[in-house]
């Protein structure tokens, strides 16, 4: 993914963006395990505008490093719009970042079931100051990693639109 050539320049628009408005980004990452955050990284100079990324795989994680309450994994799972919610405000308020996105789904090829199948991902978007907002997708069956591409697609968009 680093490769990619259309993503590299999406991300360095991106970086260039949020450094004109002096903004800084923090990502938490679950099902695409620090993708966002290393396609970001991959551009020279995005210290100016990446403050931090959280990989925060296990529910542990999410609780320790992101303040995601215990009672609302139990409640909604990893995989939720509270969850997704709750890692976006945690990464914001455990780094010195503007805007936070969040990631957290079921890559596959396990671990689906009929009410969160294989492809459903939900991301959180917050901005200090700002509502917090949420996305849901669902992929549909595919490869792994065609998954966790088209999720970070989507948190690009996510950062994108929190500009406008």
């Amino acid at each position: 993914m680093i490769d990619d050539d259309a993503l590299l320049a999406r991300a360095e628009a991106l970086l260039q963006a949020y450094q004109t408005a002096g903004l800084r980004v923090a990502t938490a990452e679950s099902c695409t395990g620090g993708l966002v955050a290393a396609l970001l990284t991959a551009i020279a100079g995005s210290s100016k505008v990446v403050e931090r990324g959280f990989v925060t795989y296990s529910n542990e994680a999410k609780t320790e490093l992101l303040g995601v309450p215990q009672e609302t994994l139990r409640a909604h799972g990893a995989v939720s719009e509270p969850t997704a919610l709750a890692m976006a405000e945690g990464a914001l308020a455990a780094s010195r970042a503007d805007v936070a996105v969040s990631i957290t789904g079921i890559a596959g090829p396990d671990g689906g079931t009929a009410d969160k199948p294989v492809g459903l991902v939900h991301f959180g978007l917050a901005r200090k100051n700002g509502e917090a907002r949420h996305l849901e997708r669902r992929y549909g069956p595919g490869s792994r990693g065609e998954i966790r591409r088209r999720a970070v697609e989507d948190a690009l968009g996510l950062l994108e639109g929190a500009l406008a």
